[in-house]
């Protein structure tokens, strides 16, 4: 039931039906989701998981907070996992919740520093950044907190466009001091790619989303 909920083109519809659900019963198959093949599906689940691992944290915070260590625990390499869309669903649900972002914003920044927590794949990367994009729109000053304007810099020098490209939003989304000059190199850059937000998906440059954060800079 849960990759046909998912495929469902309407994520309002979606999110009114997964609300519906037990969320101990859903929240499994959810993050199963996360690793198809089929991107709708995928980006789907992740905004599911928002609205349902927040709705469980207001009933039983523990329960919650054991679905935050199990994403965050499924990229560390001794999971045995590659724990593909954990870093989307971790900052989708702390968008959704203050106080489970007030626990775990730092855990976003940590896999962005050089380390053991480290995320190396790009693959890895772009849900990372797409993550502090999105955690930026609602808790911007819990990432800052962590030093995420610093640690953004380098990707924006990136081989992947589309970790180049999330950098730049991120930083325009934070606000970042000293970043104008840096985002700039990349209004040129038209490598495509495909942002997800709220449901939509829109193909776009590089150069679009380093000339949007540096509209948020202005």
């Amino acid at each position: 039931m849960t990759i046909s909920l998912l495929g469902r083109e309407s994520i309002k519809a979606i999110l009114t039906e997964v609300k519906l659900l037990p969320p101990r019963r859903i929240v499994s198959s959810l993050i199963a989701a996360l690793f198809h093949g089929d991107d709708r599906i995928k980006w789907h689940a992740v905004s599911a998981l928002g609205v349902v691992v927040a709705g469980l944290a207001e009933g039983d915070r523990e329960a919650a907070r054991s679905v935050m260590r199990r994403l965050t625990w499924s990229l560390n390499d001794e999971s045995g996992s590659v724990g593909w869309g954990a870093p989307e669903a971790l900052a989708e649900i702390m968008a959704n919740h203050a106080g489970l972002a007030a626990e775990y914003a730092y855990a976003l920044t940590a896999f962005m520093r050089e380390g053991d927590l480290y995320l190396e794949l790009p693959a890895l990367q772009r849900g990372l950044l797409w993550g502090i994009g999105r955690l930026a729109e609602t808790r911007p000053d819990l990432l800052r907190a962590g030093d995420a304007p610093t640690l953004l810099f380098p990707y924006l020098a990136s081989g992947d466009p589309e970790v180049r490209g999330l950098a730049a939003r991120a930083l325009g989304m934070l606000k970042a001091a000293g970043a104008k000059e840096r985002i700039a190199t990349l209004r040129n850059d038209r490598a495509e790619l495909t942002l997800y937000k709220q449901g939509e998906f829109r193909r776009t440059t590089v150069g679009r989303l380093a000339g949007e954060a540096l509209g948020r800079l202005d």
